[in-house]
């Protein structure tokens, strides 16, 4: 497994409340320091999204991602092939259109070192990731786009994932969480 995998599988746990964590020995093998911050249970359904920190002073928390922005050479056309081959709607410019809805689910927000090799392109600054609920039949029509997509990869226990880049080169990794 690749220190980039590694890497995700590390923090994936800290976003799912998962008990599966890479021993120090495996860090420290791939030139790393394991550290597991200390992260507070989800609140009971119907509590406020909030959390105790030390001391019993509650902290308010966003909950969820509201938007992703960033910058495009030509941001209609990428807004499009967004649209045309992921299904996401790009943000309404007038009354009578809808934006995108995601479906409720885990979100992984990580930021990883400016070394890292994940994103593939050392330029590109920023990755996305897209959960899938058929990770294949995405792969087939994404491909009979023309768009190239690498092999699907199975991780026990987190789900499957593929790759592949937008038109402008950014990464896209695609997920289908484990059942």
């Amino acid at each position: 497994m690749s220190f980039q995998r590694r890497e995700l599988l590390r923090l994936l746990p800290l976003a799912f409340g998962s008990t599966f964590i890479l021993s120090r020995s495996e860090f420290d093998a791939a030139g790393q320091t394991a550290t597991q911050p200390t992260i507070p249970p989800p609140p009971p359904a119907g509590k406020a999204a909030k959390h105790e920190l030390t001391g019993g002073v509650e902290m308010e928390k966003v909950t969820g991602i509201g938007g992703l922005f960033f910058r495009a050479h030509d941001p209609k056309a990428l807004a499009h092939w967004y649209q045309q081959n992921l299904g996401v709607s790009p943000v309404p410019t007038k009354a009578g259109e809808s934006s995108w809805e995601q479906e409720a689910g885990a979100t992984a927000f990580s930021p990883f070192p400016e070394t890292s090799g994940y994103f593939g392109d050392p330029n590109k600054v920023w990755m996305i990731n897209f959960r899938v609920r058929d990770l294949d039949k995405m792969i087939a029509q994404l491909r009979g786009a023309g768009i190239e997509v690498k092999d699907p990869q199975d991780y026990a226990g987190i789900g499957r994932f593929a790759r592949l880049h937008d038109p402008e080169g950014n990464p896209i990794e695609l997920w289908q969480p484990a059942k």
